[in-house]
């Protein structure tokens, strides 16, 4: 079963200017995505695909191949569906065909390969794609509220029941960005990762970080500085 790893890392980000060659612990983000690639042998090779010089640049520093996404599925607006269509449509192209598609957005720096592992593994016959979540901090069965037009609260998501222990109330979970699996046929013949059926693999809150803006930067770099100093104490 061959499977390729991409990472999707356009030049354009507001939140975090250059955000994907952003240094955490040494190492760019996208060098982060793709060492832990690196790292899990059913990989078989990684592509980036990218509208911007210096982060293909990046990207080759690392061994991976460089897809030039086009400029019009690199906007804001742009669905990423579409830059992965075009990724899967161009490798298929250039490489050949392939079984097992997996993203690692550059945006999980603390990911590990034992979360990519769990992901291809959750990969099964009854499954068109596998997503990475954690169990929320918020419930929304329980203290997530809306505002009517009075400004009156309610509790965002009712079913005739009022929970009063938050541990009553139905576990729900945030996606992460860990890792996406599917195979490049759902892709091209779907609009959506939820036209299938999804199954989601559970991560840690320590590693489920997400980097969105300069706030999430911080905390990843000082639960990096956290994991190497653990690894410092176990050599």
């Amino acid at each position: 079963m061959i499977t390729y790893a991409f990472v999707f890392a356009r030049g354009g980000s507001k939140g975090v200017p250059g955000k994907n060659i952003r240094f955490l612990g040494g190492t760019p983000l996208l060098g982060h995505a793709l060492i832990v690639a690196g790292q899990v042998s059913e990989i078989e090779r990684c592509f980036v695909s990218t509208d911007n010089g210096a982060i293909a640049a990046v990207a080759r520093k690392y061994g991976a191949t460089v897809i030039e996404r086009p400029p019009e599925l690199a906007q804001d607006t742009s669905p990423e569906w579409l830059a992965w269509q075009h990724a899967v449509s161009w490798v298929r192209q250039h490489h050949g065909s392939f079984d097992r598609f997996i993203s690692l957005p550059s945006t999980a720096p603390l990911r590990i390969a034992k979360d990519v592992r769990n992901c291809l593994a959750a990969l099964d016959p009854n499954t068109d794609a596998v997503v990475t979540m954690t169990a929320s901090q918020r419930n929304p069965w329980f203290n997530m509220v809306r505002a009517d037009e009075y400004g009156r609260l309610n509790v965002l998501m009712q079913n005739g029941e009022r929970y009063i222990r938050r541990q009553e109330a139905p576990q729900v979970y945030d996606l992460t960005t860990q890792a996406y699996v599917t195979r490049p046929t759902f892709i091209l013949g779907h609009q959506s990762i939820w036209d299938g059926r999804v199954r989601g693999v559970v991560v840690p809150h320590e590693r489920a970080i997400d980097i969105d803006t300069e706030f999430d930067l911080k905390i990843a770099d000082f639960l990096m500085r956290e994991r190497l100093q653990e690894d410092q104490k176990k050599c």
